[in-house]
């Protein structure tokens, strides 16, 4: 049979389609053909089984890379009802669960395996994985990979590589929101030719959308008046950007009788469930949600996407209006729109940024490493030393990696610990002759605390010799056995240093300096991507064809006929209130409390640091002096970040 026609065989009878749609059909040809591939689709246009169809009649398995749990429980069960074998590795399984896929991975019987990328970085698993065969990569949200893209995550850059350690030899890129520019730093990152780049075109001609201008205190209103107009019982989401928000919204709604449920990342994972599901089945019909809701809900039928807050960017706009209409029917897409709010939507740009001194502790860090040594670090630990965030510590990382100053080498738990199942005679008595020492060695260098017995992998090296791979190797085969319950912490990740002397002295504050100007440039792109989204909602031609044009789709009607602006309603934004000059006896009284708190643990908060906890942005200082819940904190949220950060700098002078 024909490859064409076995494809075509196989959509039908095992996912129920008579044909593919355009870019569907090119994708899955090429991936077919051998060909590394990338498929930038709009929100709902099927992207995914351009991927699952091929991994049918691939050799080997598909390795999906998803950034959310969410959304691979979707997928998943979409697969195990059309009878694909399909599995997923998470912190949701339990040891036992995992070790069951595991085994399934490895002989062959799943074809479809997903993992978070953070995965990759766990040294059991990458050990595990290397020893299957893998036709096919896939990376979800690839426009992550992307420093140009509106979510970049450090840990996509080290995709390629864990490619090619890997042998595998094609890749599928998935995205629905990449600039031309972001498609062009993808596909030359995974070296995919550009005729293997399918992009299908971001204009929707169901989505109706509408920005509606209103000052802050008359959203609420404005809000009820739009789901009240609306025909009765619609699927709607709401996004907002607080989880109090969500909260507070929700239960207005709820009091002028428009049922409505709350949806953020505060709550119980049990409670979100619980309602996804319902919303999913029908039972719940108004969702008001942060943005943790969404990427995982295939539902076909929602009619309206409300942003009773700003979106943060033009690209994540686009990717949560794309949730309404799957099915082709008219749906509506409302924004209601200020310039109140732009200042906190900049502060959570802000609050990415580290401080020079910040930069040059990390730096200093490395530099103190000893010539010839591999400089080992938790990132727990030096996020919190360092008072830098998690993700702009990863970019930081990254940076110094692109300047050729670190290179990475690999990532594993720091600490293993064990609980017999068994007696240790039991596990010594299935062993003869060197492996039987070697056994004996291990828990020998393994002292008991209770129940659990932790391995001194020094104390095994300096008695027995026995490399540490040997010795995870041979507590995962006890494991697996059932001989013990293997517990694993404290991620550690290790770099070779290949410019050591770049890190101290005056390189190191050069060094510093350059790395801090490549944060303020990310800054500076940050605050620009909230400005054009402004621009857009204020645009006086077509917003779907002034979207469409955002990600280079030319295609595009002039205009569409049915958006606000089409219909005669330019948007004019309505500016914030003029809060008045900042108060400085009032700052200088609720920022005491926070240097003084520092100073018991030793600590100098700095200008920047002052500012962040003033306009509520939350640091690992914050955490570590529980300064969340001190009077100052947001206190003046609403200022511009570089206006109190002067008002900071001349207290301090």
């Amino acid at each position: 049979m024909h490859a064409n026609a076995q494809y075509l065989q196989t959509l039908q009878q095992v996912f129920g389609f008579d044909g593919l749609r355009g870019g569907q059909q090119q994708v899955v040809e090429q991936v077919l053909a051998g060909h590394s591939s990338a498929a930038i689709f709009p929100t709902g246009s099927g992207k995914s089984l351009c991927y699952q169809l091929p991994a049918l009649h691939l050799p080997h398995l598909t390795l999906v890379i998803s950034p959310l749990l969410a959304l691979m429980k979707d997928q998943l069960d979409f697969l195990k009802g059309k009878g694909i074998a399909a599995a997923s590795i998470d912190s949701s399984l339990t040891y036992d669960e995992s070790r069951e896929v595991m085994r399934s991975v490895k002989a062959g019987e799943t074809k479809i395996l997903m993992i978070s990328v953070e995965r990759l970085k766990n040294e059991r698993f990458r050990q595990f994985i290397s020893s299957v065969p893998i036709s096919l990569l896939v990376v979800d949200e690839a426009h992550c990979i992307s420093e140009w893209g509106h979510n970049f995550r450090p840990d996509y850059l080290k995709l390629p590589a864990y490619r090619t350690q890997l042998n595998i030899p094609q890749v599928l890129l998935l995205t629905a929101t990449a600039t031309p520019q972001v498609i062009d730093d993808m596909r030359t990152k995974f070296s995919i030719s550009p005729e293997d780049v399918v992009v299908t075109g971001f204009y929707r001609s169901n989505l109706d959308l509408n920005v509606l201008p209103c000052k802050e205190e008359e959203k609420l209103s404005v809000l009820s008046h739009v789901v009240q107009q609306a025909p009765k019982d619609q699927p709607t989401i709401v996004y907002v950007t607080l989880q109090q928000t969500a909260e507070h919204v929700a239960a207005n709604l709820s009091a002028q009788g428009i049922p409505a449920k709350a949806y953020h990342a505060g709550m119980a994972s049990e409670d979100r469930q619980r309602i996804q599901n319902g919303f999913m089945r029908g039972d719940i019909n108004c969702i008001v949600a942060t943005i943790a809701f969404g990427m995982g809900v295939d539902k076909a039928d929602i009619r309206a996407v409300i942003h009773y807050d700003l979106p943060k960017s033009i690209e994540n706009y686009s990717q949560e209006i794309g949730r309404a209409g799957r099915d082709g029917q008219a749906s509506v897409c409302s924004v209601l729109a200020n310039r109140e709010s732009v200042s906190v939507l900049e502060n959570f740009v802000y609050g990415d940024t580290p401080d020079l001194n910040a930069i040059r502790a990390v730096i200093d860090e490395i530099g103190a490493t000893p010539s010839g040594n591999a400089w080992e670090v938790m990132l727990n630990r030096l996020s919190r030393e360092c008072n830098v965030r998690q993700l702009p510590l990863k970019t930081l990382l990254v940076y110094l990696e692109l300047a050729g100053i670190i290179e990475p080498q690999f990532s594993y738990f720091a600490d293993y610990r064990f609980k017999m199942s068994v007696s240790v005679d039991h596990v010594l008595s299935q062993f003869d002759g060197e492996r039987r020492q070697f056994v004996d060695a291990v828990f020998r260098a393994s002292p008991k605390s209770r129940t659990w017995h932790t391995v001194d992998f020094e104390a095994l090296w300096q008695g027995y010799q026995a490399d540490r791979q040997r010795t995870v190797t041979a507590l995962d085969y006890f494991a697996a056995k059932g001989w013990i319950e293997l517990e694993s912490k404290q991620m550690t990740d290790v770099f070779r240093v290949l410019e050591l002397g770049a890190c101290q002295g005056d390189s190191a504050h050069l060094l510093s300096q350059e790395i801090h100007q490549l944060f303020l440039s990310k800054e500076e792109t940050e605050i620009n991507r909230v400005h054009a989204m402004l621009s857009l909602f204020e645009t006086n031609t077509c917003l779907s064809h002034r979207l469409a044009s955002y990600f280079a789709d030319e295609h595009a009607p002039a205009q569409c006929g049915h958006c606000s602006v089409c219909r005669g309603n330019v948007a004019v934004l309505p500016h914030a209130n003029v809060q008045g000059e900042i108060d400085l006896a009032l700052l200088q009284r609720v920022i005491k409390p926070l240097v003084e708190a520092a100073a018991k643990e030793g600590l100098v908060v700095s200008v920047e640091a002052m500012t962040r906890f003033l306009c509520g942005i939350a640091t690992p200082l914050t955490g570590r002096l529980r300064a969340g819940k001190m009077e100052g904190f947001g206190k003046f949220a609403k200022y511009p970040f570089d206006e109190v950060q002067t008002k900071v700098r001349s207290v301090g002078e």
